[in-house]
């Protein structure tokens, strides 16, 4: 493995790949991003990954210190995998000139999460669409968990005629259920105990709250006497039509957002 932090650097030893596998991450790894490296070394001849907290997604300041650190444990995690690259960018090689606020992309930045963190997602893709202009990979690895960011994400790749191609990819979830995801560091092991009941809830009551939306409010009070005290969002959701409004095959999923104290859990079941 080839831990790259220079920019210059890093273009001079990626230039000649022309199978290039891409997992972008803000490190704190666990095994969600570790099926998606999987996945790019299976697919791409090479597979690069880098971890960049990006500040700029970040609608708190809290949140973004807050954020789990632990890089000694992920380069350790990445050479037992054997990943072709590391690349550890600083703030300035990303954002030379500042973020860039004018970035288009879909409307549907404003649904979900968007409408509780105003510029998120402008800034995921900000940051994303830098990334692949810097290392030009063939394929992009994207867990589902974040299902609104994946489709955003795709979609601005699509209108944009970027060539490089997004590989969605499954939630990998711990045993109790919980979709595995670097805010999980921040839980303790009574807070696991309730985000798994708010997971075998949802799945148990899925079918019935797509037939009758009246059940989602019942799994809303019951999500509520589990001890949250903020959900952000519950809602049923067509993922075929998202952003294709065309789709005829319809794929419903509820999509959750809440507060375990002071800890944002997404999840789309």
């Amino acid at each position: 493995m080839k831990t790259i932090t220079s920019k210059n650097k890093l273009k001079k030893i990626i230039q000649s790949q022309k199978s290039l596998g891409f997992v972008p991450t803000m490190g704190a790894l666990h095994n969600g991003h570790i099926s998606l490296i999987n996945k790019s070394m299976l697919q791409c001849s090479k597979t690069i990954v880098s971890i960049f907290i990006n500040k700029a997604q970040f609608n708190r300041n809290n949140d973004y210190h807050s954020y789990p650190r632990v890089m000694k444990k992920d380069i350790s995690i990445l050479k037992k995998l054997k990943i072709d690259y590391l690349y550890i960018p600083t703030e300035k090689q990303i954002y030379p000139d500042g973020v860039n606020r004018n970035i288009k992309i879909s409307s549907f930045q404003n649904a979900l999460c968007g409408k509780n963190r105003p510029g998120h997602f402008k800034a995921v893709v900000d940051v994303i669409d830098r990334f692949i202009k810097l290392i030009k990979p063939k394929k992009i690895y994207l867990g589902e968990k974040d299902m609104q960011q994946l489709k955003i994400i795709e979609h601005f790749i699509k209108s944009n005629k970027i060539k490089t191609k997004v590989v969605g990819c499954r939630t990998v979830r711990e045993k109790n259920g919980i979709a595995f995801s670097s805010r999980n560091f921040l839980l303790s092991s009574n807070d696991k105990i309730i985000a798994s009941k708010i997971y075998q809830l949802i799945r148990k009551k899925k079918k019935q709250a797509i037939k009758n939306r009246i059940f989602l409010r019942k799994i809303k009070r019951k999500i509520i006497k589990f001890g949250i005290k903020k959900i952000d969002y519950i809602k049923i959701l067509d993922v075929n039509n998202l952003l294709d409004l065309n789709s005829k095959k319809k794929k419903y999923r509820i999509f959750v957002a809440y507060y375990i104290k002071s800890t944002r859990l997404i999840d789309n079941i």
